[in-house]
């Protein structure tokens, strides 16, 4: 026994070794797959022990960004440079039934609620991309401030162990150059919100993809079509996409508060530009209209306050044959299925204290909890459905039907919060 400890340490010191030695030389990610062991017996053969307490450092290259705590998710890392990579996850335990659900880079959700019995293991993959600043020819996205607090902007993969019992065995992250991308560009009610109780429907839609498609949500709160544009997010994603990949544009919200230009002028010609741009390099552009605010009348019925944006969107998708996926209308039946007040449930409405560094109450009616992004993100999986089949083919088995007239219950969407931020701070943009 003592020998095959001794043998045991030694292979796992010599995969460590080999994997700093990697990193060093620049290329850790092109090293054949990178794998790493959480159990606490003897790593399997070809991967690296990664102990409970083992925190992330630049010079080993992996470790925990934030160490397991009871009660609270651990949040592991592994430096990567900038691509798509398959990661393979072993859940499960051998002494006790286990409940786990997996986030990505900032808070995407890309395995829901996985369950397993005690001694009983469930393998699942999912695609994720990771990117960086840097531009190909020498410019950098013009980064807002507090955006280099995003997971979604440094230089390795992060996940989240989340859920009400999470088990982790075995990851095995590696690229996959073959994977089709579905990026996104918008503003704060698409992006992936850095901290809670705030959430945007492209965070939810990764869970709804198969293997071998990575969502590269781009989107920021404050954002336009023009300040997307100049701080060279458009410029960020074409320089990353290849023919074939998707790139789902919704804006409308911070567009409606500019003064030069309206929905019908400026806002209409520079969704023509993105149109252009993405099918010049070889990519397919989905218009998505934008969501609506909660705003319900004196009859208690919604009112629209985005109408004039959504009907250009759908102006530019017949004039130049641009899909589109209706999400304006959708958010409408979504909300008045719940009603004006229960729908409350669906954004970030929470009394004083609800979160840590949370000491107001909050009462925000355009900016959306994770329920809400949820509902929100199964109504463009229903677009794409019905408009994009060769994107729908790419959906998970489960994604399923969904009519926003009759929404999941909020009870029954529980996702389990990420680790708080030490200050919650209100999206920018209304």
């Amino acid at each position: 026994m003592a020998q095959r400890s001794r043998h045991s340490v030694a292979r796992a010191f010599n995969v460590l070794v080999a994997a700093q030695v990697a990193m060093l030389c620049g290329v850790v990610a092109q090293a054949a797959d990178l794998k790493f062991d959480f159990g606490s017996g003897q790593a399997r053969p070809g991967f690296t022990q990664v102990p409970p307490q083992s925190a992330y450092s630049e010079a080993q290259g992996f470790g925990f960004v934030r160490v397991a705590e009871p009660g609270k998710p651990a949040v592991f890392g592994a430096k990567v440079s900038e691509g798509n990579y398959d990661v393979t996850i072993r859940l499960g335990d051998l002494g006790r039934a286990t409940s786990t659900t997996i986030k990505a880079e900032t808070r995407r959700l890309m395995l829901e609620k996985v369950e397993t019995a005690a001694g009983k293991y469930e393998t699942r993959t999912f695609t994720v991309n990771v990117r960086t600043p840097a531009i190909a020819g020498g410019a950098n996205v013009s980064l807002k401030p507090g955006e280099d607090a995003s997971a979604n902007w440094d230089d390795r993969l992060t996940l989240e162990f989340n859920g009400s019992s999470p088990a982790v065995a075995t990851i095995e992250i590696k690229p996959s150059t073959n994977a089709l991308t579905v990026f996104i560009a918008g503003d704060s009610t698409v992006t992936d919100q850095i901290g809670e109780p705030f959430a945007g429907w492209g965070q939810m839609l990764p869970r709804f993809f198969q293997p071998g498609v990575a969502v590269s949500n781009h989107a920021w709160s404050g954002l336009t079509l023009t300040t997307f544009d100049r701080q060279k997010r458009l410029e960020k994603v074409l320089s990353m996409m290849k023919p074939g990949d998707y790139v789902f544009v919704q804006f409308g919200h911070n567009d409606q508060k500019e003064k030069d230009g309206g929905p019908f002028t400026t806002y209409k010609s520079n969704l023509k530009k993105y149109v252009e741009a993405v099918r010049g390099k070889g990519g397919t552009p989905v218009l998505v209209t934008s969501m609506e605010r909660r705003r319900f009348d004196k009859d208690r019925k919604v009112s629209p306050t985005l109408a004039d944006y959504a009907e250009a969107v759908r102006q530019e998708g017949v004039e130049d044959k641009v899909p589109v996926i209706d999400l304006n209308a959708m958010s409408l039946k979504f909300y008045a299925a719940m009603g004006a007040d229960n729908s409350t449930k669906a954004f970030a409405f929470y009394p004083a204290d609800s979160f840590p560094g949370q000491s107001k109450e909050l009462k925000d009616n355009t900016h959306h909890n994770d329920y809400g992004a949820y509902e929100l993100a199964r109504c463009v999986v229903q677009g794409i459905k019905e408009k994009i089949p060769q994107l729908a083919s790419h959906l998970t088995a489960d994604a399923g039907n969904f009519d926003p007239a009759n929404p999941d219950s909020p009870e029954k969407v529980a996702i389990p919060i990420s680790p708080p931020m030490d200050k919650i701070e209100k999206p920018e943009g209304n």
